[in-house]
């Protein structure tokens, strides 16, 4: 690397600013222009102003600053002198300096767009934008820090609303917001890859926009907007499928062979965009749920119409007769915010991590129930394999991550908007999942409900209180309508007929809540961990202890499970007589200790992960002794603010797998490559040399021996294989496995 190149680098390191909005060829060309200057005896990096053409020496945010106005003038079209830097705004006595100012064409006194580069938090700088545009009265303002950016229309002194991008030197605004826009566009547009923020990001800031002070239930105003968003992109699926061909013809090898028919195979984002810029989109279906410059009431009226129609489309979500409640004016701005989100983004991350901010914000937190992060997901459901034809549930669903990442592996393919084929929809109709959290079966239902193609089996039942379901499912006519068919599809897998405590599914996977006892003798009296070794009945059972009687009651003899637990379980003394439980009905296969950070910022419970399989002769047949795979997670994804650690490319920059999905940076699993192998490869290995049933085929090496299988796994991991009598106290080797995790924290 030469000296040119550390010198951008060394400037922003310890800044907040970032370079990801910018391609190399822009950085290299800014790069070639740095020159050290002598100031005040000391050597320091020079540029010469694109726009004041003079000497300035490059600080972070003068960085960002130079890139971006080389842009306008190379990209956008904008003339030099159009520009100006630190332009002056009056507050009565008060001057302040806007960062970047475009003139108006006609009038060379007035902004027209301003740019604010000086804030690197979006929050800071918007306010500063806000208050920048409505003392000059510009229409448009720009917020960037090099890492993400965004586009407002100044609507009124109260309401910015979201654009996908400001004019180019030729165009006016209306262009911009009556522009013809179809799914191609959408792809190329994407705010999440191309601004670099969340959905959660978003939604914080229409929160601090419009929805904090709207008079209005936030989540469920936010969900019939997403619900409806996603409606429209459903609509264009057939789209969807002459982009995935046109892309597919562009990416082929140089032996005409066929690569896997994703947008990426590990491209990154602009290669992507050029692919589907290709795209003639004449005869494409043009988005619906877009703000094009209509009357507030015009608006909300095609987006309720949108709406109306989702709700036909996947029934069991809204009433029938459900409308927005939000004025004309707010929900205009929230359409405005969303317009350009790609919510049909494979992996479920994108509309995920807003549903937990969402019902994070209601008393499921408080129940200690939260969102599975979906690199945890992937891991358990690598390590027990799911086949088609098998039947899955999830006890404690949430928004179905396990359910849902259940019906990625047997259908071979991610979530998308595509036709589901007959065959996929057998094996899909074949998963469960259930909740007590009505906000959360919701949500679940509608991932379900497009990813099974208007069928599901998401429940609204408490799976804890199995003696009560009949009553819902003979009595509650609106629950009956909206999910009867699942119930009838669950009943007929009811181990004994006419009984709802016994089931005979291949497959559970779960996290149920921690927090909390159960304390109702009624629901007590159901379970033989509700009683003491002396016949005695409890007074109060710690919720999650149930689940793990209530899981295993629902797996048939041979089926296997992982549940999340907190740590406590597997090493306190007092719980010793549950682990016993456990023992006596199944196979422990394995305990994964997840990382500190893992359910943060929701609980910074230490947690593990549970993996067991009941005894069966032919299956799983009873042994005095086998081994157990223990592994420790010493890199949970997240750091200790809780928010999402992502892997960079040799750039820097946050990398794109080939779905165009930021990747997290965890040691669970390998994510298809993109990361070294982790726990489940491990795993995996492991079992196929123990010659564990789901992992027993003629691939699965069985000659592998398995003592070799854990060396290899404690050499490059630092992990270890234990062998353990069933009978001994399993809470010494979880000591163990702390001992690890203290070792790794040194």
């Amino acid at each position: 690397m030469t000296r040119q190149s550390d010198s951008i680098q060394e400037i922003l390191k310890d800044s907040n600013y970032r370079l990801d909005l910018f391609k190399e060829r822009e950085i290299a060309t800014l790069r070639k222009k740095v020159f050290p200057k002598t100031v005040r005896g000391r050597a320091t990096p020079h540029v010469k102003c694109i726009v004041r053409d003079r000497d300035v020496q490059l600080k972070p945010e003068e960085i960002v600053r130079q890139l971006y106005a080389a842009r306008l003038i190379d990209q956008y079209g904008y003339p030099q002198n159009r520009l100006d830097f630190e332009y002056a705004i009056n507050f009565g006595k008060e001057k302040k300096r806007a960062d970047i100012v475009i003139l108006d064409k006609d009038r060379d006194d007035i902004p027209y767009i301003i740019v604010e580069v000086k804030k690197p938090k979006l929050t800071d700088g918007k306010d500063q934008l806000r208050s920048y545009c409505n003392a000059t009265g510009a229409p448009i303002g720009v917020w960037t820090n090099g890492e993400q950016i965004s586009h407002y229309h100044r609507k009124d002194p109260n309401y910015f609303e979201d654009i996908t991008d400001i004019p180019n030197g030729g165009q006016s605004l209306e262009d911009i917001l009556s522009e013809r826009f179809t799914l191609k566009d959408l792809i190329i547009r994407d705010k999440v890859a191309n601004e670099r923020k969340s959905l959660k990001d978003i939604i914080l800031e229409m929160e601090d926009e419009v929805l904090a002070n709207a008079g209005v239930d936030v989540f469920e105003e936010v969900f019939k907007l997403i619900f409806t968003k996603l409606y429209d992109e459903f609509q264009s699926q057939q789209d969807k499928t002459a982009i995935n061909y046109v892309v597919r013809q562009m990416t082929k090898t140089a032996v005409n062979e066929p690569r896997p028919p994703d947008y990426f195979d590990r491209q990154d984002y602009e290669s992507l965009k050029k692919a589907v810029g290709t795209v003639d989109d004449e005869d494409f279906r043009v988005m619906a749920f877009r703000n094009t410059g209509q009357t507030d009431a015009e608006l909300k009226a095609k987006i309720q119409t949108l709406f109306d129609q989702a709700k036909s489309q996947w029934p069991g979500v809204f009433s029938q007769g459900a409308t927005f409640e939000l004025s004309d004016s707010h929900l205009s701005v929230c359409v405005s915010s969303l317009q350009d989100v790609k919510l049909f983004n494979s992996n479920l991350l994108v509309v995920d991590e807003a549903f937990e901010y969402l019902v994070s914000k209601s008393a499921k937190g408080e129940k200690g129930q939260y969102f599975t992060p979906r690199h945890v997901i992937d891991m358990c459901v690598q390590m027990l394999n799911p086949q088609p034809g098998e039947y899955m549930i999830d006890t404690a669903s949430g928004s179905c991550g396990f359910p849902v990442h259940t019906i990625f592996k047997l259908t071979g393919h991610l979530f998308n908007n595509a036709e589901i084929k007959p065959d996929e929809k057998e094996n899909i109709l074949k998963v469960f999942g259930i909740d007590f959290d009505e906000k959360t079966v919701r949500v679940a239902r509608t991932l379900n409900l497009i990813a099974g193609d208007g069928e599901t089996n998401v429940l609204h039942l408490n799976a804890l209180d199995f003696e009560r379901w009949s009553d819902r499912a003979e009595k509650d006519r609106q629950w009956i309508r909206t999910y009867g068919d699942g119930y009838e599809r669950l009943e007929k897998l009811r181990a004994e007929e006419g009984q709802n405590k016994r089931f005979n599914f291949d497959i559970l996977m779960a996290n149920p809540p921690f927090a909390g006892d159960i304390k109702e003798s009624r629901l007590l009296h159901q379970y033989e961990l509700g009683f003491k070794a002396n016949g005695k009945a409890q007074s109060k059972v710690g919720r999650d202890i149930l689940f793990i009687e209530r899981n295993l009651d629902f797996l048939k003899p041979g089926g296997r499970m992982a549940i999340v637990l907190p740590q406590g379980r597997f090493n306190n003394t007092t719980d010793k007589y549950i682990r016993a439980f456990i023992a006596e009905r199944g196979r422990i296969l394995a305990v994964v200790g997840l990382h500190g950070n893992t359910f943060k910022p929701h609980t910074g419970t230490k947690t593990s992960v549970l993996f067991v399989q009941k005894w069966d002769d032919k299956l799983c047949p009873k042994v005095e002794d086998y081994p157990i795979f223990f592994a420790v997670s010493e890199k949970g994804g997240k750091d200790n603010s809780g928010d999402y650690v992502y892997l960079k490319n040799e750039k820097g920059q946050d990398k794109l797998d080939r779905n165009g999905h930021l990747i997290v940076d965890h040691d669970l699993h390998n994510h298809d490559g993109e990361l070294p192998d982790g726990i489940a490869e491990a795993f995996i290995e492991w079992a196929k040399g123990e010659g564990l049933s789901f992992w027993r085929n003629e691939e699965c090496g069985l000659e592998t021996d398995r003592r070799t299988a854990g060396r290899n796994f404690v050499r490059n991991n630092r992990k270890r294989e234990l062998y353990v009598d069933p009978d001994a106290d399993i809470s010494r080797l979880c000591d163990e496995m702390n001992d690890m995790e203290m070792e790794f924290a040194k």
